[in-house]
This record gives C-alpha cells, sequence and structure tokens, in this order.
C-alpha cells in the first residue's frame, strides 16, 4: 500500500467504498488524515465496517474543514447531473478528486519534478486493459520491477511504494481522468477513440476532450503515443505534435508513417526516430490475434521504447504475453468447434475487433445497449453464421439483422450458448468459432461484463463435459 501523508491531520470525506474507495481511506488513515466515509449501497457499506471503517452520511461531515472529497469514479461529477455530495463539495469550496490523484500526490510531493519511478497512463475507448497489461508483461520480462493497476487489477493506491527500477502501468479511464489534475505520466497512451459513457461525459467531444487532458499533462519531458486509425485520436495527435515535436510518436496498423509505430501485416516498422526499420513480427503472439492487437502491441512497444535497454527484445517478450481473460479468450474447443469468450466487448467498435478474427462465427450478443446499436457491424455481417441475442438489447438487434443475418431470441446467455453451439456442430464449418462478443454492457442480467464471461467459461466446462462421453462413445462405435 501506498501512504497518503499530504492530508495529515486534515478531514478527507470518501464518497463510494468499492475497490478504490476503500484503499483511498486505508491510505488516507495510514497518511495520518481524518476520514469520513459513506457509501450509497448498503452491501458496500457493511463490506466497509467489516475492515473496520466509520461510517457517517455526507450531512454530517464537518464539511467548512473537510479539505477534500475523494469521490469513487463510478459516482457522477457531471453528467446526467452531479451527485448530491458532489454540491455538498463544492458548496463548502472543497477539492473533488479520486484515488489516482491521491496516488499521484503520494509519489510525487513536487508534481512538476519528475519521479524516480516513471509513470505510464493508458486511456482511450477499446484496448486499455490489454495494452497496460502487455506493457507490464514486457517490463517485467525485461527485469522491472512492474506496478500494474489503477482500472485494471488493484487500486493505484494498493501497489507497492517505488523501489529500485520500479515503473507504474496504470490504466485510466475518463472518469479517473477527470478526477485526477495531478498526474502527470512520463508516458501516456491513447488506443483509439469511439462513442462510450457519453451519458457522463454529455456529448462525444466532451469524452474526447478528458482523455485529450491527461496526454496534454504528461510531463514535458516525456513522451505521448496516440493510435492514430480513428479521426478523432488522429486529430489529437496532431494537435500535440505540434507542441511537443518528437515527442508525440503516431501509431498504425495498415498505414507506413513516415515517422511513428506501424504495423504491416504482423510485422513491426520503427521509423520515430530512425529510417523504418522492422522490429520483429506479432505474427508470433498468437494469444492476443488480430490487427486490433497489433495496435496493442505497437502501443506497448512505443511506451517502452526509451526505459528499456535492448529495443530488440521487446518483440520475443510480446511473444511470450499470456492475453487477458475475456478478450478474445478460446475457453474451450469441440471437434470442428472454437468456444471463445469476448465478454469485455461492451460496445460495438470492440466487437468488431473481435468479429474480424475469425470467418464463420455463430455470434451470442446483447445485453444493456449502447448508444449507436450494432449498424457499425455491418461490414462483419457476412461472417456471422447466425446471431443468438440476448438480454435487453436482443430485440432491437433483431431488426438490424433481419434480412441480413439470420438471428435467434435467445433471451438468456445459456439458451444462446446450447443454441450455438448445436448449429456450429452441425453447420460443416472446419473452424467454427461460438463468440461471445456482446457489444453491449452487462448490467441488464450480470454484475459486470467479468460476471458475465465468467458465466459463458463455466457454460462452457459444463458443454465440454456433457460432450465428452458421446463423442467416446461416437468414436468406439
Amino acid at each position: 500500500m501506498i501512504a497518503v501523508e499530504c492530508f495529515k491531520g486534515k478531514a478527507v470525506g470518501v464518497f463510494g467504498l468499492a475497490r478504490s474507495g476503500l484503499s483511498s481511506v486505508r491510505a488516507l488513515k495510514e497518511g495520518g488524515a481524518r476520514v469520513f466515509a459513506w457509501d450509497d449501497r448498503e452491501a458496500s457499506r457493511l463490506a466497509a465496517v467489516k475492515e473496520g471503517v466509520t461510517l457517517e452520511v455526507p450531512e454530517r461531515w464537518p464539511w467548512m474543514d473537510v479539505e477534500a472529497l475523494v469521490l469513487s469514479p463510478g459516482i457522477p461529477l457531471t453528467h446526467p447531473e452531479p451527485h448530491p455530495v458532489v454540491r455538498l463539495a463544492k458548496s463548502a469550496g472543497a477539492q473533488i478528486i479520486g484515488d489516482m490523484d491521491l496516488f499521484a500526490r503520494a509519489i510525487r510531493p513536487d508534481s512538476s519534478a519528475r519521479g524516480s519511478a516513471p509513470i505510464i497512463a493508458i486511456t482511450g475507448t477499446n484496448g486499455k486493459s490489454t495494452t497496460t497489461a502487455l506493457i507490464g508483461h514486457i517490463l517485467q520480462t525485461l527485469g522491472f520491477d512492474a506496478q500494474v493497476g489503477g482500472n485494471i487489477g488493484k487500486s493505484a493506491l494498493d501497489l507497492a511504494p517505488p523501489r529500485a527500477k520500479t515503473v507504474y502501468v496504470l490504466e485510466v479511464s475518463s472518469y479517473q481522468v477527470d478526477l485526477s489534475p495531478n498526474l502527470v505520466p512520463d508516458v501516456a497512451l491513447l488506443t483509439n477513440l469511439s462513442p462510450d459513457h457519453i451519458d457522463r461525459h454529455g456529448t462525444m467531444a466532451g469524452y474526447a476532450a478528458v482523455k485529450e487532458a491527461l496526454l496534454t499533462r504528461t510531463a514535458s519531458d516525456g513522451h505521448v503515443a496516440i493510435g492514430v486509425d480513428d479521426p478523432l485520436s488522429a486529430a489529437i495527435y496532431t494537435r500535440l505534435a505540434a507542441a511537443r515535436g518528437s515527442n508525440a510518436v503516431a501509431v498504425s496498423v495498415g498505414k507506413v508513417l513516415g515517422r511513428g509505430v506501424f504495423v504491416i501485416d504482423g510485422r513491426l516498422y520503427d521509423s520515430w526516430d530512425q529510417p523504418a526499420t522492422q522490429m520483429g513480427d506479432l505474427n508470433s503472439a498468437t494469444r492476443i490475434p488480430g490487427a486490433h492487437n497489433w495496435q496493442n502491441a505497437a502501443l506497448a512497444y512505443a511506451a517502452v521504447k526509451r526505459l528499456v535497454g535492448d529495443i530488440r527484445a521487446v518483440v520475443p517478450a510480446i511473444a511470450r504475453f499470456p492475453g487477458l481473460a475475456h478478450r478474445i479468450e478460446e475457453v474451450g474447443r469441440l471437434g470442428n468447434v472454437r468456444l471463445v469468450n469476448d465478454s469485455k466487448a461492451t460496445n460495438a467498435d470492440a466487437a468488431a475487433r473481435a468479429l474480424a478474427c475469425f470467418p464463420d462465427i455463430f455470434w451470442i450478443a446483447g445485453g444493456k445497449p449502447k448508444e449507436g446499436g450494432i449498424e457499425d457491424l455491418a461490414p462483419y455481417f457476412p461472417r456471422m453464421r447466425r446471431a443468438y441475442l440476448i438480454g435487453e438489447a436482443a430485440r432491437s438487434f433483431g431488426h438490424t439483422l433481419e434480412g441480413k443475418v439470420d438471428s435467434v431470441q435467445a433471451g438468456t446467455l445459456d439458451r444462446a450458448l446450447t443454441a450455438a453451439y448445436a448449429d456450429a456442430r452441425a453447420s460443416g464449418c472446419a473452424d467454427a468459432v461460438v463468440l461471445l462478443s456482446p457489444a453491449c454492457a452487462s448490467f441488464d442480467q450480470f454484475r459486470d461484463y467479468e460476471q458475465r464471461g465468467d458465466m459463458f467459461r463455466e457454460l462452457t466446462r459444463a458443454l465440454i463435459a456433457a460432450e465428452a462421453p458421446s463423442q467416446k462413445s461416437g468414436a468406439s462405435a
């Protein structure tokens, strides 16, 4: 744990007591702050009490003395409307920050000075988690103490304090950027931008501006790397390149860049500060297939280039990356059928990346719909043998697919998997893929995308166990 001492002897409110909120309470108490804490959800309050947290409703906090409100990233700051606790804090003149801002203050009390442990911050719409984990894997492989967390895995404050060769690798959501004005990365990455979280930022322009703010705050002697294959990200790169020169690097899959890092047919090239040079073949990274993962790998390469001694060791390290759960994760195989869990695909853009990887797809999709639906997935409809639709989005997705892709109103994940597997097995396709890539949030039927993916994995295991005896008897006959 990283203790936060900048509020020693001062009153601090913590609102929202899930993972990041509880770590904030612990870190502030360790640093000597007077902490007042609350969560609107009873389950979170009970969990906090078990950890020894003293609870008090915000209306009873001594607001005239409260120096800062530490807000969980899941609590609305501005849109669709500020939470009442935000209004209380603003009326009292208290700072409104998040756990990642506490981390930044603890690691670097002087935000204008470079710290002993570099900070790499990764943001964007899709690919953040894979890129973050991949950077951590590369650095660990090459002998660094990579501390990986933020919006993935551990809260930033639950990471270890800096020691020799520590590098902090942080996934940063748009909500966390909003609450972290003191986070000044040494390296910042923008993976891509597509419509997401508009309800929390008001407009797409507002969402993009929050992402850009993190890159703008990057240390003046640090660098930013930006995926330029979508127009919004490309525009951000143009602005930052004008301000930062060679400390802004473009990353692309499919475009040859005069200055940047790019991938052509799986081969990684570096033309950032040298003539274009092939650095390795990403086709060797079999656990992260597809062009979207090539972009993640190219961004990871750009992130670590100025940190590692032997840059030629990076691609071999990428090839050994085991991948992440719920991201094009093969969870089973039965005869001619592969079963792939891509539950993390909570919007159409993310689903497109998985759909591009396979030619014969039995697609399980649906859940709580996101703005825009699945119209943008039309180029991938020819790859779909049939779609199995679940959750709140099932009807609207069915209307979009009508006349283009045969679809089934499955309703629930278990029924969808049973039907999809039966159809895939009977299809005659040499490599049929039952793909859970929902293009939707999970909250209509599940706690989160992880619970949805875990259920898909469990259902797959049960299916394999049930099928195994029949396959054996068929083989003996």
